[in-house]
């Protein structure tokens, strides 16, 4: 009764009432998950496929395009990693459906997911290499007598293969319809961060980058050019509005690592050569500083994590240990400290790592922390290579 007085005495309590019901708002969704029984441990599948259920309701949650578990392989250290980063985000959950299919325990639950903490939990997953590209075009279109929008054009395919090439995991946003053209002109113009921050959400990226290709017909093919020469060609200028955008992974915020307006013409018998042939001009330049702004990111984000090796006794198996290190993806440099000491320079989040290695035969994950990875090198196959007994 005291706190209706109050709000009433200064005047925000119908303010209060009225957003309560909808600030923090349930979403629950139907999600299924599985787990492969070993030892006969029914229980331990049981208790994995529940987990997995529920990463896939938060999943649905947020509408992400990109699953964590295509991202991560190993989901018993992706299950501790939740534990850690959703902070409730699956506030409660009822076991609806559970049936084993040759030795798989298969799971169906109804999840009640708080929205916000789901999309931090599948934020704290994505990945500074994962870089989302969307740049829609304006281009001409002589045989229907009207433009169109292509949301794959040179430009974005040029980019999205050079960025390939150099090991990054591209997602292409324009087969998904997780945006369009207009949403993207408007992000690009006016900076709106709702937009970019749902792309990052949806496709466990940090870094994008969005642009719009407009047209502009410079010179019509039969124009008085002056001194009485006719313009032999259609000579067509294509314009470029873009921005690169990054997630700070200290702050969470937004910031803005590059943007500009770019042109190049071409010139070819018909308006849609020309375009095209500007549109390669403009790649070819464009294409190498934002290569360079990407890899400045992953540069700026590279941390040091300490590395303690359980198992290694002789010169030797030290040296083994530092090379798996260095053949280790985005791995840029090791340190060796003493024997089974060393430091990793590594630009992702900790849990990539530490998945990369329990992957690796003679490895075993014993516990990591975002700057630690405590491990055991045995020599031989790691529990996660080794084969179900029905299998060997």
């Amino acid at each position: 009764m005291r706190k209706t007085l109050v709000c009433l005495a200064v005047g925000l309590c119908v303010l209060v009432f009225l957003a309560a019901p909808g600030f923090g708002q349930e979403k629950c969704v139907d999600a299924e998950g599985e787990a492969i029984v070993i030892g006969n441990d029914l229980p331990s599948a049981r208790l994995e496929a529940i987990a997995r259920a529920k990463w896939a309701a938060i999943e649905r949650t947020v509408g992400t395009e990109v699953k964590a578990q295509s991202f991560v392989q190993n989901f018993t250290l992706v299950d501790d990693a939740i534990k850690t980063q959703t902070g409730g985000a699956v506030r409660r959950f009822k076991v609806l459906r559970q049936e084993t299919r040759d030795d798989v325990v298969v799971v169906k639950i109804n999840a009640c997911v708080e929205p916000t903490r789901a999309r931090d939990a599948l934020s704290a997953l994505a990945l500074n290499s994962a870089v989302a590209v969307f740049i829609p075009a304006r281009v001409p279109n002589t045989r229907e007598n009207e433009d169109a929008f292509e949301e794959t054009n040179i430009l974005s395919e040029t980019l999205i293969g050079r960025l390939t090439e150099q090991g990054y995991s591209v997602v292409d946003v324009a087969p998904t319809g997780a945006a369009d053209a207009a949403a993207i002109e408007k992000a690009s113009k006016g900076g709106s961060s709702v937009l970019l921050r749902s792309l990052m959400y949806r496709f466990l990226s940090n870094l994008i980058i969005i642009g719009k290709l407009d047209y502009n017909i410079s010179v019509k093919k039969g124009e008085d050019i002056g001194y009485g020469i006719v313009m032999p060609f259609q000579n067509v200028t294509v314009r470029l509005t873009y921005r690169m955008v990054a997630r700070n992974n200290k702050t969470g915020k937004m910031e803005i690592l590059t943007a500009g307006v770019e042109q190049a013409r071409g010139l070819a018998n018909s308006v849609e050569d020309a375009a095209a042939r500007a549109m390669e001009d403009m790649a070819e330049v464009l294409t190498p500083k934002l290569l360079d702004k990407v890899a400045e990111y992953i540069q700026g984000n590279v941390k040091k994590v300490r590395i303690e090796v359980q198992g290694v006794k002789t010169l030797d198996a030290n040296m083994e240990v530092q090379d798996l290190l260095q053949t280790l993806v985005w791995v840029t440099n090791v340190e060796e400290k003493g024997m089974g000491q060393f430091v990793v320079s590594y630009p992702e989040n900790t849990l990539y790592l530490a998945n990369s290695l329990n992957q690796k035969e003679g490895v075993d994950v014993v516990n990591f922390s975002p700057y630690s990875l405590t491990l055991k090198y045995t020599g031989e196959p790691s529990r996660s290579d080794r084969r179900p007994p029905d299998e060997e």
